[in-house]
C-alpha cells in the first residue's frame, strides 16, 4: 500500500472540502466539489489496491500500453462531443431559435462556443497528442515510459483539466479572452500535468536505447515545450480572492492583444501544427511501408518551422491599435513560413513514392494524404490572408472561419482519425478494424463534410467583405450589417449539413473501434482478381 498516495488524497480532498466550504461563486463551488469527489474516490481505490497491476494476458511488455489505450478512447469520446457541440452551435447561428432559454444561458451561443473550441482542440487533440506522442516515443526509443505511473497522472489529470474547463465554459466562468481561457486554478493545475507531461517525454528520450533521436520526437518536444510557455504567460492574472474564481488580468489593451495572438496562433503552429507533423513523420512512412522521404528535409522541416512560427501572431491584428512594425513583421514571417510548411507537406507525400497503388484499398492511407493535402492548403491560404490587402478583405469575416476549419477539420481531423485507425487494432491485438468498408465510409463522410463546411464559409466569408466595403456613388456603405447577416443564411444551413456529415463519420469511427475492441472477427470482403493491364 502506497501510504504516500493516501496521505497527498487525503490532503486533496480535506482543501477541497474546505474551498467548497468558502465558496464565493458557482464555478467555484461546483469545481471544488468535483475535485473532492473525485480524489475521495481515489483515496478509496488506493487503498484496495493490494497487489501491482497484471497485464490483461499474464505477460510483462515493454511498453506501457494501457495509458495510450484509454488516451485513443478518451480522443474518440471527446472528439464526438466536440463536433456534436460544433454542430448545434452551427445550426444556432443559421436558426437564433435554437439558442433555449433555460433561465440561465448555459446553451446559449456565447457558453457553447468557448466549450466548442476546447474540446475539439484541447480535449480531442490533446488526447490524441498525449497518446501518440507515449506510442512514438516508445517506440523509436526502444525503452519504457519513464516514471512509472506518472503517465498515468498525465492522462487522469488532462480529463479533470477538460471537465473543470468545460464546467466552467458553461457556468461563466473564463478569463473573457480571445480562447475564452479558463480561470486561474484550473491554469495552475494544466500546468503541473502539463511539466509532468514534459518530464515523462523526456525522462523516456533521457532513457532510450536507441542512439539517435527520431524527428518526430524533435516535434513533439517542440510542442509541449513551447505550449507550456504559451499557456503561462498568455494565462498570467491575479486571484481576487483564493475562495472564488475571478481573477484580474495582468496584461491588458494592445498589449494583452498582443499577448493573445502570440498564444493564440503559436498554440495554432506548436499545438496543432508541429504535433501534428510528429504524428505524421511517424504513422505516414508506418502505414505506407516506406520510408520517409528525405529524412534531411525533415530536420531543415523541423529548424525552420520553429525558428518562424514563434514570430507570425501579429499577422491577426492588422488595422488595430498595434504598432505597424509589428503587425508587419508578423506577415513578412507568415509569407516566409509558406516555405517550410509546403517543404513537410512535399516531404509527407513524396514517402508514397512506390506506394502510390495503396491508395486504391488502403482507406487509413487515404486519410492520411488527404490530410496532408488539407496542411498544405492552409499553410497556402494563411500566409495569403496574412498579407495587410488581402485582410482588408477577409479580416472579421468567416472567411477566416472557413480558413481554420478547412486547417483544423481536413489536417488534425483526418490524421487524428487515420491514427486512431492505426492505433486500435494494434494497441487491442487485433489483425485489422473490424470493418475496413466501415472506414472508406468514414472517409466520404468526413471530406464532404469538409468540402460542405470550408466551401460555404469561403463564399460566404469573400461576399461578407465585399458587402461590408460596397459604398453608393455619395460614399454612403450601401449594405447595413443586418442585410449581411440575412444574406448568410443558405450557407450556414450548408455549413450545419458538412457538421452532420463530419459528425456521422466520427459514430461510424466509433462504432467500428467498439467492434474491433472487443473481438469481433472483420467482416469479410470478397475481393476480385486483379487483371493486368495489357
Amino acid at each position: 500500500m502506497d501510504y504516500v498516495k493516501l496521505g497527498l488524497l487525503g490532503i486533496v480532498t480535506l482543501v477541497a472540502a474546505v474551498a467548497a466550504n468558502f465558496a464565493q461563486d458557482p464555478a467555484y463551488q461546483l469545481h471544488a466539489l468535483l475535485i473532492m469527489v473525485i480524489s475521495f474516490g481515489m483515496f478509496i481505490w488506493v487503498l484496495r489496491q493490494t497487489d501491482e497491476p497484471v497485464q490483461a494476458d499474464g505477460s510483462a511488455s515493454l511498453y506501457a500500453d494501457g495509458v495510450i489505450r484509454a488516451g485513443v478512447i478518451a480522443t474518440a469520446f471527446w472528439g464526438v462531443a466536440g463536433f456534436l457541440v460544433g454542430t448545434f452551435i452551427a445550426f444556432q447561428l443559421a436558426f437564433p431559435q435554437l439558442n433555449f432559454d433555460w433561465g440561465q444561458p448555459f446553451t446559449n451561443f456565447g457558453r457553447l462556443r468557448p466549450l466548442h473550441t476546447s474540446a475539439v482542440i484541447f480535449a480531442f487533440g490533446g488526447n490524441a497528442l498525449i497518446a501518440t506522442s507515449f506510442y512514438v516515443v516508445q517506440r523509436t526509443s526502444a525503452a519504457r515510459l519513464w516514471g512509472g505511473n506518472t503517465a498515468w497522472f498525465v492522462f487522469w489529470g488532462y480529463q479533470l483539466f477538460i471537465v473543470l474547463a468545460a464546467t466552467g465554459y458553461l457556468l461563466g466562468a473564463t478569463q473573457s479572452k480571445e480562447y475564452a481561457e479558463p480561470e486561474w486554478y484550473v491554469d495552475i493545475w494544466l500546468t503541473v500535468v502539463w511539466l509532468a507531461y514534459l518530464a515523462v517525454f523526456l525522462g523516456t528520450i533521457f532513457h532510450r536505447r536507441e542512439r539517435h533521436i527520431y524527428v518526430a520526437n524533435w516535434f513533439f518536444l517542440a510542442f509541449i515545450i513551447t505550449v507550456a510557455m504559451l499557456h503561462v504567460v498568455n494565462n498570467l492574472s491575479v486571484p481576487v480572492s483564493i475562495w472564488g474564481s475571478k481573477s484580474v488580468q495582468v496584461f491588458s489593451g494592445v498589449q494583452d492583444a498582443m499577448t493573445q495572438w502570440w498564444y493564440g496562433h503559436n498554440a495554432v503552429g506548436f499545438f496543432l501544427t508541429a504535433g501534428f507533423l510528429g504524428m505524421m513523420y511517424y504513422f505516414v512512412p508506418k502505414q505506407a511501408g516506406r520510408p520517409v522521404y528525405s529524412y534531411k528535409l525533415s530536420i531543415i522541416h523541423f529548424w525552420a518551422l520553429i525558428f518562424l512560427y514563434i514570430w507570425a501572431g501579429p499577422h491577426h491584428l492588422h488595422y488595430t491599435a498595434l504598432p505597424d512594425w509589428a503587425s508587419t513583421l508578423g506577415m513578412v514571417f507568415s509569407i516566409i513560413l509558406w516555405m517550410p510548411s509546403w517543404g513537410g507537406m512535399i516531404n509527407g507525400l513524396m514517402t508514397l513514392q512506390g506506394a502510390w497503388d495503396k491508395l486504391r484499398t488502403d482507406p487509413i492511407l487515404r486519410m492520411f494524404v488527404l490530410s496532408l493535402g488539407f496542411y498544405g492548403m492552409s499553410t497556402f491560404e494563411g500566409p495569403m490572408m496574412s498579407i495587410r490587402a488581402v485582410n482588408s478583405l477577409s479580416h472579421y469575416t468567416d472567411w477566416t472561419i472557413g480558413h481554420v476549419h478547412s486547417g483544423a477539420l481536413g489536417w488534425n481531423g483526418m490524421i487524428t482519425f487515420a491514427c486512431i485507425y492505426f492505433l486500435t487494432p494494434k494497441l487491442w491485438g487485433r489483425k485489422a478494424m473490424y470493418s475496413m468498408s466501415a472506414v472508406n465510409w468514414h472517409f466520404w463522410l468526413a471530406t464532404l463534410g469538409i468540402v460542405l463546411y470550408a466551401a460555404s464559409m469561403w463564399v460566404t466569408g469573400i461576399m461578407e467583405g465585399l458587402m461590408w466595403r460596397e459604398v453608393d456613388d455619395q460614399g454612403f456603405l450601401v449594405n447595413s450589417f443586418a442585410d449581411t447577416v440575412s444574406a448568410k443564411f443558405p450557407m450556414y444551413v450548408v455549413r450545419g449539413l458538412g457538421g452532420v456529415l463530419f459528425l456521422g463519420g466520427a459514430l461510424v469511427m466509433c462504432w467500428n473501434m467498439w467492434m474491433t475492441i472487443r473481438g469481433a472477427q472483420p467482416a469479410s470482403v470478397s475481393v476480385p482478381n486483379a487483371t493486368p493491364a495489357e
